[in-house]
This record gives C-alpha cells, structure tokens and sequence, in this order.
C-alpha cells in the first residue's frame, strides 16, 4: 500500500518507506511501567506521514527502510499519523540515504566561504589601488 492512500482509522495497514526524520525520544511512566516514544516521518514515492514509534521502534534512525506491517492510522491535532500499535511491528529492511535540502548539508558553508574570500579580495585590490593616487 502507498502513504498517498491511507486514510483516518484504517487498520491492518502494511507500508513499505523510508525515515526521512527522526525526532525526539521521549520517556514517561505509565502505571508503574516507563514508556519511550518517537516521532518520525515515513517517505515513499506517494508521500509522506508522521510515523509514531514506540519502546525498542524509538532506536530506528533516518535513513532506514523499514516495513509497518498491520499498523493503524489515526489523527493526533489535525494530523494523520501511522503507527504499529500493540498488534503491528516495524520491521527494518534495508538503509537508505536521506537527501536534505542544501542548507543541512553544509553546501552554504561551502558558498559562505566563497562570498568571505572574495570580500578579502576586493580588500586587497582596493589597498593597492589606494597606493597609487
């Protein structure tokens, strides 16, 4: 199944994507018992959508290609999410590599220190010109 086609309350939902964004782990106690959950953001070539993780799923990192098999969709504050609940499980299928836009790749570094070399430059000409009057 794509993401493209999920909708709000569909169970047994098996996708195949990749994690593109990791957030987070958060810890909390719940009964007596602690729990850790994630949210991430699942890819594949229809989509995208917010993929919550729970307990040992919190230890997927971007760039894993995993498989939700029997996962459940539901809306959290306006927005659908994608989770294995208690009777799903993620299961990880390969890596893959995640592609930033050019400012997380550090590709402005690269354009910043061009634009300070050449400001150095134009320092350096306007000293030897100020020589010659």
């Amino acid at each position: 199944m794509k993401i493209s086609e999920l909708t709000i309350r569909q169970s047994n939902v098996d996708v195949d994507g990749i994690i593109i964004e990791m957030g987070e782990v958060r810890t909390f106690d719940r009964f007596g018992k602690e729990l850790k959950v994630a949210n991430a953001v699942l890819k594949d070539d229809s989509g995208s959508i917010k993929l919550t993780l729970w307990n040992d799923d919190t230890n997927l990192k971007e760039g894993n290609k995993v498989k939700v098999i029997n996962g459940y969709v539901n809306e959290f504050q306006g927005e659908k999410q994608l989770t294995a609940g208690k009777f799903g499980k993620i299961e990880v299928v390969g890596t893959g590599q995640v592609v930033k836009d050019s400012k997380e790749k550090g590709d402005n570094d690269e354009n910043e220190d061009f634009a300070k070399e050449q400001e150095n430059l134009g320092e350096d000409n306007e000293e030897e010109n100020s020589d010659e009057f």
